[in-house]
């Protein structure tokens, strides 16, 4: 806080004259009218939507680390854990001058933001655009390194608008002269994830599970502690990497549906159905449910084969392991897409 003479003559009339409140309220007008200057000798770390998946753990981990973190969202007000440890600003996607403003000062860029699939409130076009306004502002900021959140196996050649709009993600990046690391998770578990969840709240509630087609396409889930844990390190690093951000374990799809199901103890028919068919019922389902279950892009990324590699694992946890360890809890609840975007003051596991 800098102190003014205006500060400390009002200091003196007031303790003499009227007290400490009257001391405060001048106090906080000053505040007001000159600003703190309290310095902050942290490194400053900036993360994409904090108070949402995966950002949340990466910001648990760097506060934990004792880094100063902001977040930039589209939900200032939502439930979170970090009181008031984490600095909150808008994204600010059309005020570039804003948005850089943001990110002044701030040794990492950590960026999480995209869209699951094309929606009348969003769409994938709006969110390669805002990306790269992001990747924009942190040049005009000089932002030190950039971890960017893809997917396995992009492609600008692929049909598939999620693959292609992540590979023209990743272009920009590399050619942006930032330092930079892409990490490219095929699937997320725990916490608050959808996909695991909701396979097991299908398990849970309906009497047979549909797969698309034999099911043999592969899966390599990674638990977002470990994804966070990488996204973290290679904050530190200046090097620039591309990392296939996969699980311990590689499942086909059919496999992963009858292990779910037999460490939640119920016994359901797996049976192979026509991918259009499969979808088709999937779009009910999210109908009556009110979000999206499953889309056309998720269906043919799966029966692609598009989210495993053969990379070295990056993550330790195993997905076995982990819904063991949870089955009791594990699908109980519907984890909603829609839900989460539509109420931006709950936490994404209070989402109804």
């Amino acid at each position: 806080m800098k102190l003014t003479p205006h500060t400390l003559a009002e200091g003196r009339h007031v303790l003499r004259h009227g007290g400490f409140d009257e001391m405060r309220r001048s106090f906080a007008h000053d505040v007001r009218q000159h600003g703190a200057t309290m310095q902050d000798d942290r490194e400053l770390h900036v993360v994409t939507g904090a108070f949402g998946y995966s950002g949340r753990y990466i910001t648990e981990r760097l506060l934990r680390a004792g880094n100063r973190v902001r977040t930039l969202t589209n939900s200032p007000d939502r439930e979170h854990p970090f009181e008031n440890r984490v600095e909150v600003h808008p994204f600010n996607f059309d005020h570039p001058e804003r948005l850089a403003s943001s990110l002044e000062g701030a040794q990492v860029l950590y960026n999480t933001y995209w869209v699951r699939f094309n929606h009348a409130d969003f769409r994938y076009s709006q969110a390669v655009d805002n990306t790269r306004a992001v990747f924009a502002a942190a040049r005009r900021a000089s932002v030190s390194r950039v971890v960017h959140v893809s997917i396995t196996n992009p492609s600008e050649a692929s049909p598939l608008e999620y693959f292609r709009g992540k590979a023209l993600l990743e272009r920009d990046l590399r050619e942006s002269g930032l330092s930079y690391a892409i990490l490219r998770p095929a699937v997320l578990f725990g916490g608050e994830d959808i996909l695991i969840n909701n396979i097991v709240w299908v398990l849970r509630h309906l009497p047979i599970f549909g797969v698309f087609g034999a099911g043999h396409y592969r899966l390599q889930p990674i638990h977002v502690y470990d994804f966070a844990e990488l996204a973290v390190a290679q904050g530190v690093e200046r090097a620039d990497r591309i990392i296939d951000a996969i699980g311990p374990e590689t499942y086909s799809y059919r496999e992963l549906v009858r292990e779910l199901a037999q460490i939640i103890g119920v016994r359901r028919p797996i049976v192979s159905v026509p991918p259009q068919l499969g979808y088709a019922a999937g779009w009910l389902l999210g109908k009556l449910l009110g979000d999206v279950l499953i889309t056309q892009d998720e269906v043919e990324g799966l029966m692609q084969d598009l989210l495993a590699t053969e990379s070295v694992p990056m993550g330790q946890t195993k997905l076995s392991s982990w819904a063991r360890e949870h089955a009791a809890t594990l699908g109980k609840r519907y984890a909603t897409e829609l839900g989460r975007r539509r109420n931006r003051h709950v936490a994404y596991a209070n989402a109804r």
